[in-house]
């Protein structure tokens, strides 16, 4: 493949030096599609944890205090300082919807990261439906300090999908969130899962196609995973549909990749669940071999740099 793409790891060495590790925070959110806004069990493939099986927080909503997320990023950092010695950090607000919380709270939480001297980036994951006026205000006062990025997953372009595994927000509304994100001056990444049921090769293609036509500086392309005790896992015990082969994914990824223009930044090309949670697919537990893969298919020595919280 000769198309040349952007990775995120070849992004960040070549504008802070060096290798810079992502730190997950967990403060305490909840989010519209669980407290009964907008539904009480969020999305279909959405674990207990809120995609943030791998963080060192706590169960209590709006609890953390500056001292609160100061450890855990400590704690983060004491894992990754056993593999390497890097000394710069991407400060991510992981679980649930982490704009969803009073806006007073955001700023004690969000100034207790961004102020560590080895943080570099404030990485806030979030829904395209949790972002007023005064979030909005609150992450341009923070862009000022350093840079901010806002993750927010959208899985699918297509109603049908975003019907099915009940996410509670629209294309439509995640399009107008992206443009005033973008007018703020704020980066936006978008997350799309490759795999969902029903979902044609065409559609995810279209899916990458569309959300690269907006203003939006990163994508993640994240494996879909059954987990235990989500309403997906139902679905598939009581009637299972097509789960990816290794190959029929990197197939696809090397697809999508060809669909992403250059510039764009890739946040990531698979994902791997925690497995004591994990049903389908296996084959995902070995990242290694996954991306190694990949790396092959692209014929690209940054695809091994390409990795998953």
């Amino acid at each position: 493949m000769d198309h040349k793409y952007i990775s995120v790891n070849e992004y960040l060495k070549n504008r802070y030096g060096e290798k810079v590790y992502k730190l997950s925070i967990d403060a305490g959110m909840t989010c519209p599609n669980r407290d009964g806004t907008i539904g009480t069990e969020g999305c279909i493939f959405c674990s207990k944890g809120g995609s943030g099986d791998f963080t060192f927080g706590n169960d209590k909503r709006y609890s953390c205090t500056e001292e609160d997320i100061v450890c855990q990023l400590n704690k983060a950092k004491t894992l990754i300082s056993k593999k390497t010695g890097c000394s710069k950090y991407i400060a991510y607000f992981q679980p649930f919807s982490n704009t969803y919380a009073p806006v007073n709270y955001l700023r004690r939480v969000f100034h207790a990261a961004i102020e560590q001297p080895e943080v570099v980036i404030l990485s806030i994951a979030t829904r395209c439906d949790c972002i007023s006026d005064e979030v909005l205000s609150l992450l341009k006062e923070l862009n000022k300090i350093k840079p901010v990025w806002v993750e927010m997953g959208l899985q699918s372009v297509h109603a049908s999908t975003l019907t099915y595994i009940e996410c509670g927000y629209t294309y439509e509304q995640f399009e107008d969130c992206v443009y005033r994100l973008n007018n703020a001056g704020i980066d936006v990444i978008a997350h799309l899962i490759l795999g969902l049921p029903g979902e044609t090769e065409n559609m995810m293609l279209e899916s990458v196609d569309r959300v690269c036509s907006l203003p939006i500086k990163g994508i993640k392309l994240q494996l879909l995973h059954v987990l235990k005790d989500t309403k997906l896992a139902e679905i598939y015990k009581a009637e299972p549909f097509h789960i990816m082969s290794m190959d029929e994914y990197c197939t696809l990824v090397i697809k999508c990749v060809e669909h992403i223009p250059y510039g764009m930044i890739i946040h990531r090309m698979t994902g791997d669940g925690p497995r004591r949670l994990l049903i389908e697919p296996g084959w995902s537990t070995d990242k290694k071999r996954v991306l190694n893969t990949l790396k092959h298919m692209l014929n690209e020595e940054n695809a091994g740099d390409i990795l998953s919280e």
